[in-house]
């Protein structure tokens, strides 16, 4: 909780989420609150910025965007040294170049912030699947303690002259 909201990361509020994002039940539910809980965490990660990262380079991912971008660097150090300079193709190239670059880095923050999030959306369950297992030790601990004062209880209610659990002797059996 601390940690997720010292981001001050707020889900949009209803009336400004796009027909697409209105889609995703948990961007409706969570709209206008900020992100605080693990659940928040996953479903901002998953259905909102991975519904804009789809968006941007047709879906490639950081790796995907790698090639074209090597590519034109590639072609544009070729089109800078030919002989005569085509400075149009230069232009372009660069262009290109500087759109597949920006495109690369955004995807590359989206995909860090979304996994991000999602790893504090996995250590909130394993803090809730903690806490069960805590109940469950209480619980069983409870259990302990009550069988052990019956058993004292037991132990000081109870002659001593009475045995326990007694081994029945051939000569006891035959009377």
């Amino acid at each position: 909780h601390d940690q997720l909201a010292a981001q001050h990361i707020t889900f949009k509020t209803a009336d400004t989420l796009t027909d697409e994002e209105k889609k995703a039940a948990c961007l409706v539910e969570y709209a206008g609150q900020p992100m605080t809980t693990g659940k928040q965490a996953e479903c901002y990660a998953n259905e909102f910025i991975g519904l804009h990262l789809k968006s941007i380079a047709g879906g490639q991912t950081y790796a995907d965007l790698g090639t074209p971008q090597t590519q034109l660097k590639n072609q544009l150090t070729e089109a800078q040294k030919a002989t005569p300079v085509d400075q149009a193709k230069v232009d372009d190239l660069t262009k290109q170049l500087a759109d597949v670059t920006a495109q690369r880095e955004t995807v590359f923050k989206g995909e860090t912030l979304r996994g991000l999030l999602l790893t504090s959306y996995g250590f909130s369950e394993f803090g809730t699947k903690a806490g069960q297992a805590a109940l469950v030790a209480y619980g069983a601990a409870a259990l302990m303690l009550l069988l052990a004062l019956a058993g004292l209880a037991h132990a000081f209610t109870t002659p001593k002259s009475t045995g326990f659990a007694l081994v029945e002797t051939e000569q006891a059996k035959a009377t």
